[in-house]
């Protein structure tokens, strides 16, 4: 079992979420404060898991607190399991309204033309951030597990995972994540990308997401990825899709209480031949609220047949409205709609029926449960959970939702009329569309998509983040007990003092070197020198030197120390004093027409080149650009995959190469064809690579095998890099010299 610590000043292990604004809204009448529910769709969302479980929420209460009144709030919001982080005005100023929506909310929205990169947002920024982590600190223990909201606090899961090395934490960002091509313009890239790394899972809502982040990571940090997995010194992040729900019950059951039946009575009344079509939304220019407006407009012009029997209803709730761009979003809305509805209207009809308010919930459901047609055509959206809560509030299974393909909510709601909201003919005709559709699809469409909503509701998306967020930490735990430094290091240590005959065989390349971006460039330096030749002081050793490299290299860098060397993974060995012999048999016929197919490759990738062995050709792609060279990798190894066969080769995608040999040439057979009639008690095999994967495979069962990297591998340990092997093994070296002494 994963091995976990206990703290003994609170054993109870609890879950402590952090956003930037609590669930609740600080009222101030008659100088008293009053908590209110706030209507956030995050709020709303964990609402029940915070209430529920053993849980405390982290987060701003809504208005800046006086010094001598903070206890008093600190006392009240205790009671609901909450704890305030207090802002001043100016750091609201700076850090929201300035740093997370002047800079990232355009930024990750798409929209870069209206980022305002100010040096004061940054530091402000930065020092909220260092807020939020001192008063998350005052209810964290080292048990509990962390679960940060959004992008307003990219920055904390590093600052926390410094105060608190080993804790679990989880990040879950709420809007959409850009490509690397838009991030990169950010000025303060690489402090975000390293304080977002700090987590352990990071969450968004699809899968475009999860492919630009790990992108942008791997192209502005000094981090790999395999597959969704970041690799980054000894830490290893899960980054993945999880499409928020909402409380379908909450939503299904809303329609049929007697308020909202009253309600929608109400609003019914004198508009039964009436078409009603509904678009819900916060005031942002991600919203794409005119060009809905403009596409209206456009189906009353193309189709006038339509005036008469179709109703807008567009509510807008306000939104930094004193912000210049949102000011003139919402002047150029105002002045759209007066126009178009001056244009239309008639003594008892009107296009647009506009508001520019808030509304309570059971307002919002009886127009849910009214709308015959619902338009949700954001530009750019996280998810947009209104296209959710409409789908959950049509309990008679009618009604059409018509969804932009830029929202998160597309890729779940496939059965919802998609279109693209930069094309306003489009929106029109799927408008058209949903007011011809026949009943009978309308259902079926909608069934399907409450289905979906039914199932990937809030409730499952919390249970499925929270329990991949363990599953990580565990797998991460599982991976410290392989890790070769401190207690592995003193096993392997203790085993190596009691024995007598050793054998130690020893990958080069990104093994006891580090990789460079010419090949030629990684000769030994003089600390591998000094090394190598301490471990052969001990009668009992004999180091083997087991690569890739050609025989000719090794004999240039290794030939006058007393080791052994088996060069190009096995073709050519060489025992220390002896001449290199040869693999019997080998043949290098085909060569010319593999090196030829590789070279159209070469001519299509700057920067990758083929490097050419007795036995075995390998085009490597290390001074290529990301990206370019791993999609040609995987071209070549879809391509001559089988013609590789066909000739009797093995085809080996490597670090950064792929090498094409003679199947007789293994590291494994190498290997145990050297221990052939030697009896050693002591085997250590070390190495970064697939080919190396040979060798852990043949050894027999107690040897020692370490691969460099911590990705999935058949060895029994592993290192974080070429430092740490040196490290290993200078262990050794001075645990030789303890013996003899």
């Amino acid at each position: 079992m994963a091995f976990i610590y206990v703290d003994t000043s609170n054993t109870s292990m609890k879950t402590v979420i952090i956003s930037n604004r609590l669930p609740v809204k600080i009222i101030e009448e008659n100088n008293e404060y009053t908590f209110i529910p706030s209507e956030g769709g995050l709020a709303t969302g964990l609402g029940d898991v915070y209430k529920s479980g053993n849980s405390i929420w982290v987060g701003w209460p809504g208005i800046d607190v006086p010094e001598e009144r903070q206890e008093e709030v600190i006392q009240k919001l205790g009671e609901l399991n909450l704890y305030p982080v207090f802002l001043t005005q100016e750091e609201i100023n700076l850090y929201y309204e300035g740093f997370s929506n002047e800079v990232l909310w355009p930024v990750f929205h798409y929209l870069v033309t209206y980022a305002h990169y100010e040096q004061s947002y940054w530091d402000c920024y930065k020092s909220v951030n260092d807020k939020f982590a001192k008063s998350a600190m005052k209810v964290l223990n080292r048990r509990d597990k962390i679960w940060i909201q959004d992008y307003q606090l990219l920055l904390l899961p590093g600052i926390l995972r410094e105060k608190l090395p080993n804790s679990t934490i989880g990040f879950f960002q709420h809007i959409p994540f850009p490509s690397y091509e838009i991030f990169r313009l950010i000025p303060w890239r690489e402090e975000l990308l390293n304080g977002l790394i700090g987590a352990d899972l990071i969450g968004f809502h699809t899968y475009d997401d999860v492919r630009h982040f790990i992108s942008t990571a791997t192209r502005l940090l000094p981090v790999n990825s395999s597959s969704n997995v970041l690799n980054s010194n000894e830490r290893q992040i899960v980054i993945e899709a999880f499409p928020m729900g909402i409380d379908f019950e909450k939503f299904s059951s809303l329609s049929t209480t007697e308020a909202v039946k009253q309600e929608i009575r109400d609003f019914s009344n004198g508009k039964e031949d009436m078409k009603i079509i509904l678009s819900i939304d916060r005031l942002d220019y991600s919203k794409g609220i005119l060009e809905r407006l403009k596409a209206l407009e456009l189906l009353l012009q193309v189709h006038p047949e339509y005036i008469g029997k179709i109703e807008l209803f567009m509510i807008v709730v306000p939104s930094r409205d004193t912000v210049p761009q949102y000011h003139e979003l919402r002047e150029q809305i105002d002045q759209f709609v007066g126009n178009l509805n001056a244009r239309y209207r008639s003594m008892d009809w009107i296009p647009v029926n506009y508001f520019y308010r808030s509304f309570p919930i059971e307002v919002l459901s009886a127009l849910y449960a009214s709308a015959d047609i619902c338009l949700v055509t954001p530009m750019r959206d996280g998810m947009n959970l209104v296209s959710k809560e409409y789908v959950a509030s049509r309990n008679e299974d009618d009604g059409v939702l018509i969804l932009s393909e830029m929202a998160g909510a597309s890729k779940e709601l496939t059965d919802a009329l998609v279109v693209n909201p930069n094309n306003l003919g489009d929106i029109m005709e799927a408008i058209v569309t949903a007011l011809k559709m026949p009943q009978e699809e309308q259902q079926t469409r909608m069934k399907a998509m409450r289905a979906i909503v039914e199932k990937f509701n809030v409730k499952h998306w919390v249970n499925n983040f929270i329990l991949r967020l363990n599953e990580v930490k565990d797998s991460q735990k599982s991976l410290q007990t392989k890790h070769a430094v401190n207690s592995v290091n003193e096993i392997i240590a203790a085993k190596y003092a009691e024995t007598k005959n050793r054998v130690l065989f020893l990958d080069y390349d990104g093994t006891l070197v580090d990789f460079t971006g010419n090949i030629d460039d990684a000769s030994p330096d003089d600390e591998l020198y000094d090394l190598i030749e301490n471990l052969t002081l001990d009668p009992a050793n004999t180091v083997v030197i087991i690569s890739g490299r050609r025989n000719e290299t090794l004999e240039k860098w290794f030939g006058h120390l007393k080791v052994d060397m088996i060069a190009e993974h096995g073709a050519w060995q060489k025992a220390q004093g002896d001449k290199w012999n040869c693999l019997p048999l080998l043949t290098d016929q085909w060569k010319g027409e593999i090196r030829s197919l590789l070279e159209t490759y070469t001519d299509r990738t700057p920067g990758s080149f083929i490097e050419e062995k007795s036995y075995s050709l390998v085009w490597h792609y290390r001074k290529a650009e990301e990206g370019l060279g791993e999609l040609r990798a995987n071209e070549i190894v879809s391509h001559m995959k089988i013609l590789a066969a066909d000739k009797g080769l093995q085809l080996m995608p490597g670090n950064k190469v792929i090498e094409f040999k003679n199947i007789e040439v293994n590291k494994g057979k190498a290997a145990l064809n050297w221990l052939y009639n030697k009896q050693p008690d002591f085997i250590i095999a070390l190495g970064d690579d697939h080919t190396d994967e040979d060798i852990f495979r043949a050894l027999p069962n107690d040897a020692i095998t370490v691969k460099v990297g911590n990705n999935l591998s058949e060895a029994k340990y592993y290192l974080n890099d070429f430092k740490e092997v040196r490290q290993l093994l200078w262990s050794l070296v001075k645990e030789e010299f303890v013996e003899r002494d």
